[in-house]
């Protein structure tokens, strides 16, 4: 069993920035592939960013790549993603997700078995 706690939501103005952290508790938190997903009201819920167990393979979905940077401490059992050069768009409920991994050591989205309980980012224009 994994626990999963998201912190650093908020309002920001477009063009500012925001590091989400999700901080996990419980089972051998390098064990498992995470990610960062983002739903917004009427939406699905979308995968943003995954990383490998050790941090060292990375992928992001188009819309983010350049702005977004997820990463991983083992150490203190927490994953972040940095947010750049936020855009209106991205205003969502973020969500961090742990599970199984697929292609590269990244997460596999049929196979995230805990999520955190979201937190909320919104974006002005």
């Amino acid at each position: 069993q994994v626990q999963l706690v998201e912190s650093g939501g908020g309002l920001v103005q477009a063009g500012g920035s925001l590091r989400l952290s999700c901080a996990a508790s419980g089972d051998t938190f390098s064990s498992y592939a995470m990610g960062w997903f983002h739903q917004a009201p009427g939406k699905e819920r979308e995968l943003v960013a995954s990383i490998s167990r050790t941090g060292g393979t990375t992928s992001y979905v188009g819309s983010v790549k350049g702005r977004f940077t997820i990463s991983r401490d083992n150490a203190k059992n927490t994953v972040y993603l940095q947010m750049n050069s936020l855009k209106p768009e991205d205003t969502a409920v973020y969500y961090c997700g742990a599970g199984g991994r697929g292609s590269y050591g990244l997460l596999d989205t049929a196979r995230v078995n805990y999520w955190g309980q979201g937190t909320q980012v919104t974006v002005s224009s």
